[in-house]
This record gives structure tokens, sequence and C-alpha cells, in this order.
């Protein structure tokens, strides 16, 4: 049996979910330039669930600072137009019909402020999810323990193997949160 019964795979499958999203989230804090991902991380309140952006709209950046949300629901612009406001990105979206233009503002540092905020938010939110990854598998180990499936031994390897790849991914959170306040810092 020994420390097999700990699926570390799975354990470091779901850490590497939670720096998914982080980087997710860290693309859509674009820099000064619009993109199409920029709104990934906005979800939605369509139809009674949250859906992310790009199921009820077209996405496009006709201009280098200005991107195009093409609602397909007429009664849902409103609600695309609010959950844009309120996603810290710093968009003002213009409605126009059933298409919503979004001027990209140039970086101040009051800005380039904001967004490094939003990106420690979203990189604590990683660090937290992680840390719930080694909780989950500490929590097993010593119910295997006390099942009697491991020994104090393995218990104690087990342990120090999640700690291990739990220091591991808040490292690579660091550095991910690092490099991306170097980007907002430069542009």
């Amino acid at each position: 049996m020994a420390e097999q019964d700990v699926d570390y795979d799975d354990l470091q499958r779901r850490m590497n979910g939670a720096l998914g999203v982080l980087k997710t989230e860290l693309a859509g804090l674009r820099t000064g330039r619009a993109s199409s991902s920029m709104l990934d991380p906005i979800q939605v309140d369509a139809y009674g669930s949250m859906m992310p952006l790009n199921q009820v709209a077209t996405v496009s950046v006709p201009e280098p600072r200005m991107i195009s949300v093409q609602v397909w629901d007429r009664s849902m612009v409103g609600k695309v137009e609010r959950a844009i406001r309120d996603s810290n990105l710093g968009l003002n979206p213009v409605v126009d019909g059933q298409n919503l233009r979004l001027p990209v503002p140039e970086l101040n540092q009051e800005r380039r402020q904001e967004l490094i905020k939003v990106a420690h938010k979203y990189a604590e939110q990683a660090r937290v999810a992680v840390r719930h990854v080694r909780r989950d598998g500490m929590d097993l180990s010593k119910k295997l323990e006390k099942d009697g499936a491991l020994s104090q031994d393995e218990s104690r390897v087990a342990s120090d193997k999640i700690q291990k790849m739990t220091d591991e991914m808040i490292a690579e959170v660091d550095a991910m949160l690092a490099r991306k306040e170097q980007e907002i810092s430069q542009v």
C-alpha cells in the first residue's frame, strides 16, 4: 500500500489548474493595448446563470486601442455592460444598439497601480486555491494514517511531499505575479 494511496498526480493536476486560472486572469490584464483576451475573465449574469462573456457576445479588436463587443441578444446588452463596468478592468463601454465599444485608456501611474492591485488579488486567489488542495491532501494523509492504511512515517513522508509541491506552486504564482508587475510597470 504505502503512500500510493495519496494521489499526488491528482493533487498536482488540481494545483496546476489553479495556476492555469491565474495565467488566464493575468492575461486579461493587458497593458494599454486592446486585446480580446482582456475580457476572458468577465462573467455575465445571463438567463439565470453566470456565463463567460464570449458565450453571449462576439468580441473583436478593430483598432489597437478599441475593443468591440457585439451582444447577440438585445435583452442582454445592459447586463453585459454592467459586467464589463464591474470587472475592475477600467473600461467604460459606449453602448451603440447591440454593440459596445470599449476604448482602452492610456496607462497612467494611477491605472498601473490599480492593475497591480488586481494582479495581487488574482495571485492571492491562486495561492488560496493551492492551499486548499494542500489541505485536502494533508487531510487524506491523516485519514489514511488513522485508518491504518499508512504508517506514521509514511504519512509524514506524504505530508512532506505535499508541502514541497505546495511550496513549488506558491513560488510559481509569485514568479507569475512578479513578471506581470514588471510588464505593467514598463509599458
